[in-house]
């Protein structure tokens, strides 16, 4: 074992898009993943301001462009599927709320996955259960593989990090929830969009909302709805589906529809929303990056943008300190912080202003939509999605970003 052997917990987009960067400064990588291939499909994710920028050092902007979905924008309608707000896509130089390049979430990690091949080791289906440090390395246990040495381990799994978990503490001391609840799928495309991510508010707190897939014959569904926490299986994706279906009983639009094939669909995922904070993203030779150290939510519309940038930042800071992890830990703290400050602010009325809970709410929502682009409103909408792009990328000289 040297400092030069790094293990990543998580294959979705930080941990391949750090083994990229890291392998480029010569570092040996190793990815450990619960799941037992590359995650396909999911909702869209936006590539926007700084996160894109390291999309295109990395060469990949190409072919995220090829299969990013083709939006016109984001709508809301009322109960007979009226249009009553729209904001195109070309809003705000292509920063707004639907940004001009959005793609898949599976179909970007695969981006990633594949542009870590054949020099990133992966170990599928098996998650880590144990982190020993001491002053030379950690020791990690497994729960299939055998027991690893290695330089540093990486947090990169999500707002439920395991790695977070033991070796910072319980999720419950850096979890910051907004009151807000979110299932989504994929569905067949029953609904006419038009092109169009539309969104149904309902008394209540409650939004309906479905957009356009890459694939023909899809749309990927999303139902949200505001309440105080609530315990739930994580496990149990039928008691899940139960519980989503009894909230939006007897709401409008396609709503019975999406609850019918939510039934049906292979991938239903339904979770909290929250923001994750601490103080420090590391503890000795294991730090966080991405959702597992700083989740913004999709409310800000910034996850994706803090996790590339992250891991641009975390390795172009690891090689600058030749592997000195103390160094590094530091530097990446101090460049990323501000940042991660920044995309944390939620956008104006935050959950309510998402989902509000009465109709006089929701009236004065469609409203300021219509109004966001003109002044006032304009430039207040403006400062908020000009947090993609708050941070001025350092030049880390990594062989790949030298073009």
């Amino acid at each position: 074992m040297s400092n030069n052997e790094i293990l990543i917990c998580g294959a979705g987009v930080a941990g391949p898009a750090l083994a990229y960067w890291l392998r480029t400064a010569g570092f040996a990588v190793t990815i450990v993943e619960r799941a037992p291939a590359p995650r396909p499909g999911g909702q869209t994710v936006d590539l926007r301001g700084a996160g894109r920028t390291v999309i295109e050092r990395m060469g990949l902007m190409g072919r995220a462009r090829a299969e990013s979905v083709d939006q016109r924008g984001l709508a809301l309608v009322d109960t007979r599927g009226r249009i009553t707000a729209r904001l195109p896509a070309d809003s705000f130089g292509g920063e707004g709320i639907v940004s001009e390049i959005e793609i898949l979430r599976g179909d970007l990690a695969r981006l990633l996955y594949e542009s870590t091949l054949p020099d990133t080791e992966y170990l599928f289906d098996d998650t880590v259960t144990g982190i020993a440090q001491d002053p030379d390395g950690a020791t990690v246990t497994f729960e299939k593989a055998g027991s690893r040495r290695f330089g540093l381990v990486v947090g990169a799994d999500g707002p439920h990090s395991v790695v977070r978990a033991l070796s910072f503490g319980p999720e419950r001391e850096f979890v910051r929830p907004l009151d807000l609840y979110t299932a989504w799928f994929t569905a067949t495309d029953d609904v006419d969009l038009g092109g169009w991510y539309l969104m149904h508010n309902a008394p209540g707190g409650l939004v309906v909302s479905a957009r356009p897939g890459r694939l023909r014959g899809e749309i990927k569904a999303g139902l949200s709805f505001r309440s105080a926490p609530i315990s739930y299986d994580r496990r149990d994706v039928a008691a899940q589906q139960d519980l989503v279906a009894q909230r939006f009983t007897g709401v409008g639009w396609e709503t019975p529809r999406l609850l019918r094939a939510m039934r049906t669909t292979s991938d239903f995922f339904f979770d909290s929303m929250s923001q994750i904070r601490l103080d420090r993203w590391s503890r000795g030779r294991v730090v966080l990056l991405g959702d597992a150290g700083y989740c913004a939510t999709p409310l800000t519309g910034l996850g994706t943008s803090l996790a590339l940038v992250g891991a641009y930042v975390l390795a172009g800071e690891l090689a600058a300190a030749e592997g000195d992890h103390r160094i590094a830990l530091r530097r990446y703290d101090e460049v990323m912080r501000p940042y991660v400050s920044q995309a944390q602010q939620l956008p104006p009325g935050g959950a309510a202003g998402f989902a509000p809970s009465g109709r006089l709410g929701i009236r004065l929502r469609d409203l300021s939509m219509r109004q966001m682009t003109r002044w006032p409103m304009r430039n207040l909408l403006a400062a908020q999605f000009a947090k993609a792009g708050g941070i001025a990328l350092p030049d880390y000289r990594l062989a790949a970003d030298i073009r």
